[in-house]
């Protein structure tokens, strides 16, 4: 059996040690990974040579056409995808004990030879038993549906078995027939199919495993972080005598993920300083009356995201910052000044959101103060008629969806962008917005992000962040109720009204369906006008109501001609009416946190206290993760702990939906537990950045074909 000694950093392992000719440090003779010593990880014969990585899966012994498809339906299509195949968990060491000393129920290891075998069917199981010894005693083992392995387990056939003494014999968990893998301690267990085993997994993976590969990092890099050799890292991975060696050959492979990000990143923030926005200046006379003309006060939060906004607006360097916060913090009332700075130089600004609603809402907002100001605002969406799309593009600002990057909408001399709840447009679509000019663009979202992910999602911008609403509002108070008590909270809802405050009840659908049970809207507020709101105005709002009988029923609620409102999520965002105050979400475990979250915030929006009734089935009728999501809501109010909640429930790549495409597809790094590796990368990618030579090359390998300039 061939074995490579395979040279580890400095504490590699549990223990310090000695310094390789290379300036890593280096295992001592006992510990190093690739010794073929009693119980630890014998390096295989046959593994392809490093430029080979890029070859098909077939080049590798005992992958033939049917073995191929079914790794290709993995994502496994290369000898380098078998690589980067993690374990999802690694096997727990046990003691390998006597047959004659096996006890019940505890996890074990035995090794002998087989005595005999024989097979029988019970209903659809087909039991395979093989009667094995080691000299003390025989105890028989039973596989179940793999009736292929009669032919391997002949008479005298050695064999090593993972698992514990049962009822009717010992029973399998895992097993080696002669030399093999997948009993040994810390064995790796990998994500499989239906059609291929986590077994057979493991043995491609180790047919792939290389002597030598090519390392883009650079040497004193490795030195001064002390990371261990790239190849050394999948060896620890793959085939690591404890945990501690599993966890640094990860991280030094989740470190090489994040730097290539950074790296490109940093590149795509250097690309953007070769662009020539509009100098804006400092602020004038226009943005000191906006501030006179509000009806309150700025937060300190507000003043230091507008004062970051300032220094960029009078550069010429195109800004590029994301504005984010809580939940009715006050971001439109930011960037209405950002707009603002764009008109008083003599230029225009556009406000572009993912939907007619929260386009209407937009305007709502931002119409009022601009009136006192005599600055001209327009509305267009793809409802509005032929004459007010021709008159749109000229105004001051113009608030819109996605009808202002349509084909024939030129704009005066566009100068500020903002881009609302941005995650929710296509790359092409936040492209087309910029496209022919170079305006300074303020990104806004209503869903914190965690910080982890502003790294990474959106490290190529600066980031505002205003974490508190105004201080004369309460936090809202949560109750998770299950649904066999939606009476008691329906008359809690009731004092509200009859104390003359307002409601909202959210519902999952628009209308029933055949194919789901969830509650809907409109029979919902059908229901309610005859049974628990009798005598009350209810009211109807979804998305498939025309937008003039949208803009109507949401002017009567904020005018009081209703009393209770009930919606689907097309009430997530934009919506704020500061006499609504308490909430009931039906069926709430069908909502993601996030989407919780903002649905919560449309109540709290005055000096009243707040309240938000979670209604859905009982507990034990629930997933785990919609128990964490109702769980974490009732907790706690702080959208930026709820994301970073969230980030775990769901992991990255379902956050942010198009903009992070690509961009959090990382094999081996875990964005909050990874957080102080992610930082620290960050900050070497700054000195990266020009450098040429292997890691250049990987940067543009990595991200060959992406695009940011959207963003």
């Amino acid at each position: 059996m061939t074995t490579v000694g395979v040279r580890l950093p400095l504490g590699f392992g549990g223990r310090p040690h000695g310094r390789s000719p290379h300036g890593l440090s280096a295992a001592p003779p006992s510990r190093r990974l690739g010794d073929a010593d009693a119980g630890e990880w014998p390096r295989p014969r046959t593994f392809p040579r490093a430029e080979e990585l890029e070859r098909s899966v077939d080049v590798l012994p005992g992958v033939g056409p049917a073995v191929k498809k079914k790794l290709e339906r993995l994502g496994l299509e290369t000898v380098g995808d078998l690589l980067m195949h993690r374990p999802f968990r690694y096997e727990e060491p046990v003691p390998e004990v006597r047959i004659a000393d096996l006890q019940a129920d505890v996890d074990v290891a035995i090794a002998g030879e087989v005595l005999t075998t024989s097979t029988r069917r019970r209903g659809r199981l087909q039991m395979l038993t093989a009667r094995i010894s080691d000299g003390t005693a025989t105890v028989s083992a039973t596989w179940f549906n793999q009736p292929w392995l009669e032919r391997q387990l002949q008479p005298g056939t050695a064999v090593r078995l993972r698992g514990r003494q049962g009822r009717y014999g010992f029973d399998v968990r895992s097993f080696d027939i002669g030399e093999g893998e997948a009993t040994a301690d810390f064995a790796p267990v990998y994500p499989a199919g239906e059609d291929i085993t986590a077994k057979k997994v493991r043995e491609l993976v180790g047919a792939a495993l290389p002597r030598s590969l090519a390392d883009p990092l650079p040497a004193d890099l490795k030195e001064h972080e002390a990371l261990p050799e790239r190849v050394d890292a999948f060896w620890a991975l793959h085939r690591p005598r404890s945990l501690g060696e599993a966890e640094v050959g990860r991280r030094r492979l989740a470190f090489d993920e994040l730097l290539l990000l950074q790296i490109w990143l940093a590149r795509r923030r250097r690309e953007r300083e070769a662009e020539v926005a509009p100098a804006l200046g400092p602020p004038g006379e226009l943005v000191g009356r906006y501030r006179s003309v509000l009806p309150f006060q700025l937060t300190e939060h507000q003043e230091r995201a507008i004062a970051e906004l300032d220094a960029d607006l009078e550069r010429s360097v195109p800004m590029q910052r994301l504005l984010q916060g809580e939940v009715g913090s006050g971001k439109t009332v930011v960037a209405l000044y950002a707009l603002l700075r764009a008109v008083e130089a003599g230029k225009q600004g556009a406000l572009m959101a993912p939907t007619e609603t929260l386009a209407e809402q937009h305007f709502l907002t931002v119409e009022e103060p601009c009136s006192l100001l005599g600055v001209t605002c327009a509305l267009l969406t793809s409802s509005s008629a032929k004459r007010e799309r021709d008159l749109a593009p000229h105004a001051d600002i113009v608030v819109g969806t996605h009808a202002l990057i349509q084909e024939g909408v030129e704009f005066r001399d566009l100068a500020v962008a903002v881009v609302d709840e941005q995650h929710r447009f296509g790359v092409e679509q936040r492209k087309a917005l910029t496209e022919g000019r170079s305006p300074h663009v303020l990104h806004m979202t209503a869903t914190p992000i965690p910080r982890t992910l502003a790294l990474t999602v959106y490290g190529d911008l600066a980031v505002s962040e205003i974490t508190r609403p105004p201080a004369d509002r309460k936090p809202i108070k949560t109750a998770w109720v299950a649904e066999d008590r939606s009476a008691a909270a329906y008359s809690r809802l009731r004092k509200h009204l009859d104390a003359g405050r307002q409601a909202y009840v959210v519902c999952p659908l628009i209308e029933e369906s055949e194919t789901t049970q969830a509650r809907a809207a409109e029979v919902e507020a059908e229901r309610l006008q005859k049974a628990e709101l009798r005598g009350y105005r209810v009211g109807l709002l979804h998305g498939r109501l025309r937008p003039p009988e949208r803009r109507e029923l949401m002017a009567r609620f904020k005018a009081r001609d209703l009393d209770v409102l009930v919606a689907t999520t097309v009430i997530e965002v934009g919506v704020d009416v500061p006499n609504a105050t308490i909430m009931i979400v039906q069926e709430a475990d069908r909502f993601g946190l996030a989407q919780l979250h903002q649905l919560r915030g449309r109540v709290g929006r005055g000096a009243e206290q707040s309240y938000c009734l979670l209604i859905s089935r009982t507990r034990e009728d629930l997933t785990e993760p919609a128990v964490e999501r109702l769980e974490a809501l009732v907790r706690t109010n702080d959208g930026f702990e709820l994301a970073e909640v969230d980030l775990d429930i769901r992991g990255s790549g379902q956050l942010l939906g198009t903009r992070q495409s690509g961009l959090t597809d990382l094999r081996f790094a875990h964005l909050r537990k990874d957080r102080s590796l992610l930082e620290r990368a960050r900050a070497i990618a700054d000195e990266l950045v020009d450098a040429e030579g292997p890691l250049s090359d990987e940067v543009e390998r990595a991200f060959e074909g992406r695009d940011l300039s959207a963003a």
